[in-house]
């Protein structure tokens, strides 16, 4: 029997927002988190646009044989479909020009993923008790620190941390990282949005994902403790494990965030 997933995600406002811009969804083939960009135009929307063309290609996968899917091609290809629904949306409103949003979604076929990633939302993978983290920031300072202008230490404090340099918007065509990652039975997954990883080290993150034997569980302590630090933003994670020898289960997405409310 092929490795199966088993996951689940969680979406909590935080406790300085009015309203909750992240998006997400999963299923037994597609899990994906998305951000709305804080401070532009109906981020929410953004994120909600993202989450439904991902929908959409779950959607047209359910039931069929991905042996011989593209799952990179087909990640870009949703990606381009969302950025067309976003362009247009704001050519229809203009309060919605300017809307954005950060996209990691993992397509998975047993142990063959692919990967899609646009931003700082993360995803990271918990492997034979070690943590990796598959994604790197599309942020200003990240860019600094790959150039060697700043350290680690100087970019988790630095003013301008928030700055995005790629993500997904009206009117620009995408440039996400797209990638393959091998699975292998008992890995688990993480994807969640920076409202986790603002507080959240990768120390802490692997404690808790180690510590947790239930998705669920590591999903709730997650959210927990990204609030008791402050929960400066909207918090959403994934936590997912790929499981060998167990069924699949019900092939029914789940969305939550304001995917989920305004659908």
């Amino acid at each position: 029997m092929r490795p199966t997933l088993r996951s689940a995600v969680g979406s909590d406002v935080g406790r300085r927002r009015e309203n909750n811009q992240d998006s997400a969804v999963t299923s037994p083939r597609i899990l994906a988190v998305a951000d709305g960009m804080g401070g532009h135009a109906h981020g929410e929307v953004a994120s909600a646009v993202a989450i439904s063309a991902l929908l959409d290609l779950d959607a047209r996968l359910r039931g069929a044989d991905l042996a011989g899917v593209d799952l990179l091609d087909a990640l870009r290809e949703t990606i381009d479909d969302a950025a067309a629904r976003l362009t247009g949306l704001a050519q229809q409103d203009p309060d919605l020009r300017g809307t954005g949003t950060t996209v990691v979604a993992l397509l998975v076929d047993g142990t063959r993923i692919g990967a899609l990633h646009l931003g700082d939302s993360r995803a990271y993978l918990l492997r034979d008790g070690q943590l990796h983290r598959l994604t790197r920031d599309h942020t200003l300072v990240q860019s600094l620190v790959d150039e060697g202008r700043i350290s680690e230490a100087e970019a988790a404090t630095h003013p301008r941390r928030s700055w995005l340099v790629k993500t997904l918007q009206d009117s620009s065509i995408p440039e996400p990282d797209l990638f393959h990652v091998e699975g292998r039975p008992d890995d688990r997954y993480l994807i969640c949005s920076d409202g986790a990883t603002a507080v959240l080290e990768d120390a802490q993150l692997h404690e808790i994902l180690a510590g947790f034997a239930e998705p669920a569980a590591a999903v709730a302590e997650l959210i927990a403790r990204a609030n008791a630090g402050g929960g400066p933003d909207n918090i959403t994670c994934i936590v997912a494990d790929l499981v060998e020898g167990a069924e699949p289960e019900d092939d029914i997405p789940v969305v939550v965030g304001s995917a989920a409310a305004l659908s």
